[in-house]
């Protein structure tokens, strides 16, 4: 039997890319369960797993995603089995309960260590489901629906032999008696490859250049949707582009019917509904939608930037915070509590009430104006970066937990620090 780390989420690396990468060159066997789209990872054995069937047709409508999350189980034990007929016997499972993989698990492998990945803890109240009374408007069912959300996560939690939260907020969201396991490592990026750069010309999809010196705006939103803010930085732009007459604004992301905070209405994109009655005041020639562009292309973009606007509800904190931060950005953020594990106004950033579109405008307006004002807190951004998300600090974390929970790896020891 091959003893080594079995990787468990279904878009597999994911989080784990970093961490899975350095065990396999160091010589650790490694496999990984995921769903049948995930991307995988050379080096890496992965199952993966289509779903076995579908939902229950008119089933209890707080059990609905407590069954998926079972079924999600079951199909990555089938996957679990098939990897302990190739001879895989892993000793550590790291594995992300949010979607049910990891629940029955140890029903394969009884003897592993489970170290598990706590992402966010659904809450009902004072969350990301009842933040924005624009776009939610909680009832007691959706608020029930929302806790319930945690059933099968929970259950796999409480298995684990080590709970691993990505910042004090996330893990905050846990229950006590899970908090009291849970320990906060963050992933990080590479800020040795994501650091500042003399600013380059950047490329729009319709052909033009826009040169280093001009005054730009950046915003990076997956999905272009309202919980991360799409609604109050595209009612902000107006003032900015009326006040600052040569400032661009550069727009990452695509355009998508559903988000992290749910689905849009009537059928529209999110950023359909965010852009209603600001068409006419967001011409194309100044407001650059900019699609899913690659990496470095967007972080070209986001050195030249005057300032980087990241909005946030109550949620996961977003890799582009973290990349902003690397590159030395100048940082404009919301006052959420997600921000506040990386941000402290006024020293790396600055912190604006959520929903004020007044000073947003402003702040914008200022960086524009004024971008040597910034200076110092561009420093104090890569500063933070380097030390609280460089990814080598999460990698080696993390491989000192798999050495506690038994896995010997070549060059760690239980007491190394990075």
């Amino acid at each position: 039997m091959t003893r080594g780390v079995l990787f468990v989420h279904n878009n597999f690396p994911a989080q784990f890319r970093n961490l899975a990468q350095t065990l396999v060159a160091r010589g650790v066997p490694v496999a990984a369960i995921g769903a049948q789209g995930a991307p995988g990872l050379p080096g890496v054995r992965l199952a993966r797993c289509p779903a076995i069937r579908g939902s229950t047709d008119g089933i209890f409508p707080l059990a609905v995603r407590a069954e998926a999350d079972l079924i999600r189980g079951r199909s990555a034990l089938n996957g679990a089995r098939a990897l302990q007929k190739e001879g895989f016997e892993p000793a550590v499972v790291i594995g992300h309960p949010g979607w049910g993989e990891t629940s029955l698990l140890s029903e394969v492998w009884p003897n592993a260590k489970q170290l598990l990945f706590s992402e966010f803890f659904y809450h009902g109240r004072d969350s990301d489901i009842d933040f924005d009374p624009e776009f939610s408007k909680p009832t007691d069912e959706s608020r029930l629906v929302a806790r319930a959300k945690n059933g099968v996560m929970a259950f796999s939690l409480s298995q684990a032999d080590a709970i691993v939260a990505p910042t004090e907020f996330q893990a905050s969201l846990l229950p006590r008696i899970l908090r009291e396991q849970a320990q906060v490592i963050h992933e990080g990026v590479d800020v040795e490859a994501i650091r500042p750069q003399p600013a380059k010309p950047v490329t729009l999809p319709d052909g033009r250049v826009i040169a280093p010196g001009t005054p730009v705006i950046t915003h990076v939103n997956n999905k272009l949707e309202p919980l991360r803010g799409l609604h109050i930085f595209l009612r902000a732009l107006p003032r900015l582009l009326d006040e600052v007459p040569d400032a661009q604004v550069l727009i990452f992301g695509q355009p998508n019917t559903s988000g992290y905070g749910g689905v849009a209405p009537d059928g529209l994109t999110w950023k359909d509904v965010c852009l209603r009655g600001l068409e006419d005041r967001l011409t194309p020639d100044r407001v650059h939608f900019m699609g899913r562009a690659a990496l470095a292309d967007m972080h070209d973009a986001m050195r030249m930037g005057a300032a980087h606007v990241y909005y946030s509800y109550p949620f996961v904190l977003s890799w582009s915070l973290v990349e902003a931060m690397a590159l030395g950005c100048n940082v404009i953020g919301s006052d959420t509590a997600p921000l506040r594990d990386a941000i402290e106004d006024g020293v790396n950033g600055r912190l604006l009430p959520f929903f004020d579109v007044d000073a947003l405008s402003q702040a914008m307006i200022d960086a524009c104006r004024n971008p040597g004002a910034s200076a110092a807190l561009r420093t104090a951004a890569r500063a933070t970066a380097v030390a609280k998300f460089d990814a080598r600090h999460g990698t080696a974390a993390w491989l000192k937990l798999i050495t506690e929970a038994g896995v010997a790896i070549p060059g760690v020891t239980k007491t190394l620090q990075y």
